[in-house]
């Protein structure tokens, strides 16, 4: 076919359903600050793993077997005897922890650059819930394999209904299809699983509408003033997201290939047995601070509800982050804070990996303490008294003037 018998084709098809114009606006002309940094990389690379996820996770379902008695069998199966079906598996249950180290480190960015504030408070709602469909998605995979760690985390997570007032046994009862964690919780479970990711695709195209209604947020924290703070997002941020995907693949893959179990827990290698529980129970990685946070609290209703909480509160912070600058670049306290809600998710992962004794009982509490403080006390207080560096006139400023520490340090004077 000539090239203008192919162009003929596409102005045909686009004048009937425009897919070549959208796709024109949304990923070649689209306007995009100038001064955007790698860490903006971080909502490509989740929407590839995400595309990963789906694509490995419907090719494993073809074999996997949801069935109580079967369901470990044919894990073992895919493993040994389905061509390739290591690969699979093990790019799969790594890419859950790669997807949600792509997504933590995509909301501490927001976090950082104000990217919650308005006019992007939807956009921000949005990325909340797709976090909250990525732990249900990821509980209820955990699940599937049906070892030790499966059956029993799976035991304790949705035990947590219970603590409800009223509605909590119902609701336990339904999510397990009976009595006990058992064959209808699996099937449950697995038809959840594989419908899930399709939901997130959904809120993901809303989350990018929204994205596209407002512009990207920028390091400086300031609203594109006119077409010098602008770059085409083809070929500068395509040529960018290309190197960052070749980065993340490296370290990905490396895990993969040299590391698969590394993240894994040694029990769930054992098939699930209703009759001996596991010495301690841990959850994984992604949901340590969580965890933390419920064993923080002696009372079942107060830790479940502390933990929802620590999630919801996210929902918040368009209305708590009472300040109107938004890079933390300018915002000399908020940024000195910001590292300790860091470093207090970090704590909070290492208490929830470790049993609920000694000190890190009290260390868990004081965490979880700091985390809520964080949120509804000192984000509202330090917006309210903070006095923030001068803001440069446009994006485009600081490159022509030498850089953003010349144009601060010249408002400063």
């Amino acid at each position: 076919m000539s090239t203008s018998t192919g162009s003929n084709v596409v102005k045909w098809i686009d004048h009937r359903l425009p897919i070549f114009t959208f796709a024109n606006h949304s990923l070649v002309v689209y306007p995009t600050p100038r001064n955007l940094s790698y860490w903006w990389n971080f909502g490509s690379l989740a929407g590839i793993v995400l595309v990963i996820q789906i694509v490995t996770g419907i090719v494993l379902a073809m074999h996997y077997t949801p069935h109580a008695d079967l369901a470990f069998g044919s894990v073992e199966y895919i493993m040994r005897d389905v061509n390739y079906g290591w690969l699979l598996r093990y790019v799969h249950a790594n890419g859950a922890s790669a997807f949600f180290v792509v997504v933590y480190i995509h909301i501490f960015r927001g976090l950082y650059y104000g990217s919650y504030k308005s006019p992007r408070e939807v956009l921000w709602g949005l990325g909340v819930i797709i976090l909250l469909l990525m732990m249900a998605t990821a509980f209820m995979g955990y699940v599937l394999p049906w070892g030790q760690m499966s059956f029993w985390g799976a035991t304790v997570i949705t035990n947590l209904f219970s603590a409800i007032p009223g509605i909590g046994e119902t609701i336990v009862q339904w999510l397990w299809g009976g009595f006990a964690v058992g064959n209808p919780t699996l099937k449950r479970f697995f038809s959840l699983h594989y419908l899930l990711p399709f939901v997130i695709v959904g809120v993901v195209m809303l989350h990018l509408w929204a994205l596209h209604q407002h512009g990207s947020n920028n390091p400086l924290g300031i609203d594109r003033k006119g077409p010098q703070d602008s770059l085409p997002f083809h070929p500068y941020y395509t040529v960018k997201d290309m190197f960052g995907v070749g980065v993340f693949m490296i370290v990905f893959l490396a895990v993969v290939f040299f590391a698969p179990n590394y993240l894994g827990h040694p029990d769930n290698y054992t098939p699930a047995n209703p009759l001996v529980t596991p010495p301690h129970i841990v959850p994984e990685w992604y949901f340590l601070p969580f965890y933390a946070i419920l064993r923080a609290v002696p009372d079942k209703l107060g830790g479940v509800v502390l933990m929802f909480a620590a999630v919801v509160v996210l929902f918040l912070l368009p209305i708590l982050d009472t300040s109107k600058v938004r890079s933390a670049k300018f915002r000399p306290i908020y940024k000195q804070v910001y590292w300790l809600l860091v470093i207090d998710a970090l704590v909070l992962g290492w208490v929830g990996a470790n049993p609920p004794e000694g000190a890190f009982i009290l260390i868990g509490r004081l965490a979880t303490a700091y985390y809520f403080l964080h949120f509804l006390v000192l984000m509202p207080l330090i917006g309210r008294f903070e006095k923030p560096r001068p803001l440069p006139a446009s994006i485009s400023e600081p490159v022509l003037k030498g850089g953003e520490s010349t144009a601060t340090a010249k408002g400063d004077a």
